[in-house]
C-alpha cells in the first residue's frame, strides 16, 4: 500500500476492498429489486451472517496485535476501515441507533476508540477516508460497494473538495500581505478559477448520479452510528477545513455567529489533524470584508482598491453560487424530493446528521444563505456590507 502496516492491519484492509465491497454489493440489488427498497430488515440474511463474521473475526485479530502505533496514515487507515465495517453494519440494520443502547460490537468499539484517542479525531469513518485519505490500490480507492453510482459520488466529491482546498489556501496567504498587495490579485483570481471548478464538478455530479441509487444504497451508508456508549453523526462532505476557511476569511460567515459557531465546533474532530490546524489558524485572520470595508471611505479610487476589491466581489459571488448550487440541485433532487414517496417508518433515521429531515434542510437553507449573503430580516449576511462594496466602486 506505500504504507507500513502490521499483517493484521494489511489483511483487514483487503479484505475491506474486495470481500466486503461484494457483499454489500450482493446486498444492495437484494434491496434495490424489492418493492420497497428501504425495508432492509429480513433480506440477505445469509449474506450479512457472513458479513458480520468474517469482519469480526479480522478485527479481533488486529486488537489481539495490538500493533497500531505506526504513522499517521497506516492507523487512520485502520480507523477508517472499521468505521466502514461499521457503518455498514448499520447500514443493513445489525444496529440501530433507537433499538441499542451502545454498540452491540465491543471489539470494533475498542479498536476505534483507542485509535481516536492517539489521533484526536472522531472514532468512525470520516468524509477523508473515501475522499483525501482513500489511497488507491490498482487504480482502485475503497468503497462500501462497486455501484457505478457510489463511485461517481466519491470521485465528484473529491474534486470538489479539491477545488475548495485550492481556493482556501489562495486566500490564506492574503492576510498577511494586505489587500492592497499585488500580489492579492494573483490569490483572488486563484480562488475564483478554483471555486469556478467546484461549481463545473457539481453539475457533472448532478448530470451523471442516478437519484434511486444514490438515495436508496448510497445515502445509507452515512448514518450516525454508535461506538461504545455514544452515538456519532455521520460522515459529510463537508468534514474537512477548506470550505470553512474560504467562509471565514471572506467574512460570509462569522466564528461568534452561534449557528456557525455550533457547526465549526460539531465538525471538529471529524476533520483530520492537518485541517483541525488549518481552521484555527484561520480564526486568527482578519476577514477580508472588514479590511477592504475599512479601505473604501479613504482608497476607492485607488486603482489597486479597484482592481482587488472587484476581484473579491467575485469571489464572493462565485463561493455563493456553488453553495446555492449544492442545496438547491443536489440537496433538493437526492434527499429532499426522494424523501417525499419513502413510506414514513423510514423517515425517522433517514439524515446522515440526525436531526429530523426538515430541520437539516432549514440549517442548510440557512448556511446557504450566509454563503450567498442573501438578503434576510431573520438572520445576520454579509448582504449589506457586500452592497456597500459595489456601490464604492461606482
Amino acid at each position: 500500500m506505500g504504507i507500513s502496516v502490521s499483517a493484521a492491519a494489511k489483511r483487514f484492509d483487503n479484505w475491506i476492498r474486495t470481500e466486503f465491497v461484494e457483499l454489500n454489493t450482493d446486498l444492495e440489488e437484494i434491496y434495490f429489486h424489492q418493492d420497497d427498497k428501504a425495508d432492509v430488515e429480513g433480506s440477505g440474511t445469509e449474506i450479512k451472517e457472513k458479513l458480520v463474521g468474517q469482519g469480526r473475526a479480522l478485527i479481533g485479530l488486529l486488537l489481539k496485535e495490538d500493533n497500531t502505533q505506526k504513522d499517521f496514515h497506516s492507523v487512520f487507515n485502520t480507523l477508517g476501515n472499521v468505521g466502514l465495517f461499521l457503518a455498514a453494519l448499520r447500514r443493513h440494520e445489525l444496529t440501530n441507533d433507537d433499538r441499542d443502547d451502545e454498540c452491540p460490537f465491543e471489539e470494533c468499539s475498542a479498536l476505534a476508540q483507542q485509535i481516536s484517542a492517539d489521533l484526536g479525531v472522531a472514532p468512525r469513518f470520516v468524509s477523508a477516508h473515501l475522499s483525501t485519505y482513500n489511497f488507491a490500490v490498482n487504480g482502485v480507492q475503497k468503497s462500501f460497494t462497486s455501484l457505478q453510482d457510489e463511485k461517481l459520488f466519491h470521485d465528484y466529491n473529491l474534486y470538489a473538495i479539491l477545488f475548495y482546498k485550492r481556493a482556501a489556501e489562495a486566500l490564506m496567504h492574503i492576510p498577511s500581505m494586505g489587500i492592497s498587495a499585488s500580489a492579492t490579485a494573483l490569490m483572488l483570481k486563484e480562488a475564483k478559477d478554483a471555486l469556478n471548478q467546484v461549481t463545473l464538478h457539481n453539475k457533472a455530479l448532478f448530470d451523471s448520479l442516478d437519484t434511486a441509487r444514490f438515495f436508496f444504497c448510497v445515502r445509507p451508508y452515512f448514518k450516525t452510528y454508535y461506538v461504545g456508549s455514544e452515538t456519532y453523526r455521520g460522515a459529510n462532505a463537508g468534514d474537512f477545513s477548506g470550505v470553512n476557511q474560504i467562509d471565514l476569511l471572506l467574512g460570509l460567515c462569522r466564528a461568534n455567529d452561534p449557528f456557525y459557531a455550533r457547526l465549526l465546533e460539531e465538525k471538529m474532530l471529524f476533520m483530520v489533524p492537518e485541517d483541525q490546524r488549518l481552521l484555527r489558524m484561520c480564526l486568527e485572520k482578519r476577514p477580508l470584508l472588514d479590511g477592504f470595508l475599512g479601505a473604501a471611505n479613504v482608497s476607492a479610487k485607488e486603482p489597486w482598491f479597484i482592481e482587488n476589491c472587484q476581484l473579491f466581489l467575485d469571489v464572493c459571488r462565485t463561493h455563493g453560487q456553488s453553495a446555492g448550487q449544492h442545496h438547491n440541485m443536489l440537496v433538493r433532487k437526492y434527499i429532499e424530493k426522494p424523501s417525499e414517496s419513502v413510506e414514513k417508518k423510514h423517515l425517522k433515521q433517514i439524515t446522515a446528521s440526525g436531526p429530523p429531515l426538515p430541520d437539516l434542510l432549514k440549517s442548510l437553507a440557512r448556511l446557504r444563505d450566509l454563503r450567498m449573503a442573501a438578503a434576510r430580516e431573520d438572520i445576520d449576511t454579509a448582504h449589506n456590507d457586500l452592497m456597500a462594496l459595489q456601490t464604492s466602486l461606482q
